[in-house]
């Protein structure tokens, strides 16, 4: 069935899905990757568990901050999390981690409000989640 309110994206990466896991639940890696390309995080609050929060601000390259608070609703190491991103813009996302100790795939399912949140979202969107995915590949060493 496809939900024509979720943004979906995903990647390969060459190490472990434990590997990927901890690339997000250690904030001092999460804040290297994190973003759109050029962008740098300023984490305030992170509590990596269900129902803590994680607080922070987006710097873009221009100069322009983005303050974002989050609330994490699942935690299932090292297979998934899932969070809701509770200011504008309003969306859950949940993470997939799979594969083995030599593969894995990361895919992110971000769930809006309705389609019209996401069609209105979706062209920056999809190629920031690509720049995630590139960083996050940079950060691995695996780029």
């Amino acid at each position: 069935m496809i939900q024509d309110n979720v943004i979906k994206s995903s990647r390969a990466f060459p190490v472990s899905r434990n590997t990927l896991f901890q690339a997000f639940a250690e904030p001092e890696l999460l804040k290297l990757w994190w973003g759109p390309k050029g962008f740098t995080n300023t984490f305030e609050q992170f509590s990596f568990e269900p129902g803590g929060h994680w607080i922070f601000t987006m710097h873009s390259p221009e100069g322009k901050d983005y303050p974002n608070h989050s609330v994490f609703d699942e935690i299932a190491a090292p297979a998934k999390i899932r969070f809701r991103h509770i200011c504008k813009p309003e969306f859950c996302m949940t993470m997939y981690f799979e594969g083995t100790e030599e593969n894995s795939v990361l895919t992110w399912e971000m769930e809006f409000e309705n389609a019209e949140m996401k069609n209105s979202l979706e062209k920056l969107v999809v190629p920031s989640n690509e720049q995630n995915f590139d960083r996050l590949e940079k950060v691995l060493g695996t780029a």
